[in-house]
């Protein structure tokens, strides 16, 4: 790990001031990826700008939508009555990230702005058309994945909250690397106020995507034997020593059978 100044602003204002000032300092969330990465020295910021201290912790229900700050941990996320009642596919996912520690210190937020491939909430957000708000503007679902590692955040913008439309019905399904519990695959259905909608995580090169063909299948029949004919194709899948792209086309049907089956 390279040296670096430590900062801790209090408020939102403070934090972008110190963020601006420097080029080459960086935002840290819960530092679930971003330790590692620093241990590795492969990342030399010059400075660290601690959002733990901003009060972005919180989750909201009303007017049909559950809306999260950017800085609530997984553990709150999952443990939250309120998410439980109103988008319970929600809170099961959270509990799935990870391990204990991972859970109790990565945040939506981070995850989101470091848009890790075969991270879960991805998943979540384009699957029930969630709106991502920052200091400046807000983000439509569709609009913010740009590609893996890549979102439509400005160099000069922090995510405050997320807000997810309540669905009628949702569930989400994976299958996790035994050890890191990443998703080689993950896939969240819904049925809500956008109609249906299937995002897959961990199969796709370029990080979360829509499934048309199932979301048109499960739009005139919601049932698990909608889908049971529909393909995906391993063109463009990722493939590594846990799965091919030929396995993981195979998994996105599996995981989005199952899914289908849960949410009823």
């Amino acid at each position: 790990m390279y040296e670096f100044v430590y900062r801790k602003p209090d408020s939102l204002p403070d934090a972008l001031k110190l963020l601006s000032s420097d080029p080459e300092a960086k935002a840290l969330a819960g530092g679930m990826t971003f330790i590692p990465v620093l241990k590795q020295r492969l990342a030399r910021p010059s400075m660290l700008v601690d959002l733990a201290g901003l009060g972005l912790s919180s989750i909201r229900v009303a007017g049909g939508k559950v809306t999260i700050g950017a800085m609530t941990t997984h553990a709150t996320v999952a443990g939250s009555a309120e998410v439980k009642k109103a988008i319970p596919a929600l809170a099961a996912l959270a509990g799935g990230i990870g391990d204990k520690e991972v859970r109790h210190r990565g945040t939506i937020g981070g995850s989101l702005a470091n848009d890790d491939p075969t991270a879960c909430y991805p998943s979540a957000v384009l699957a029930l058309g969630a709106t991502i708000r920052t200091n400046k503007r807000t983000i439509a679902a569709d609009d913010y994945f740009q590609g893996m590692f890549t979102t439509a955040l400005e160099p000069d913008e922090l995510i405050t909250e997320v807000e997810f439309p309540i669905p009628e019905k949702a569930a989400y399904m994976k299958f996790p690397n035994p050890a890191s519990r990443y998703a080689i695959v993950g896939v969240f259905v819904a049925k809500g106020p956008a109609g249906v909608r299937v995002a897959v995580t961990g199969a796709g090169q370029d990080g979360v995507f829509r499934h048309k063909a199932m979301e048109e299948a499960l739009g005139k029949s919601f049932s698990a034997a909608a889908i049971a004919n529909v393909p995906t194709a391993a063109e463009g899948l990722n493939g590594d020593i846990h799965a091919s792209p030929e396995y993981r086309a195979h998994l996105v049907g599996v995981m989005a059978r199952r899914a289908v089956a849960a949410a009823g």
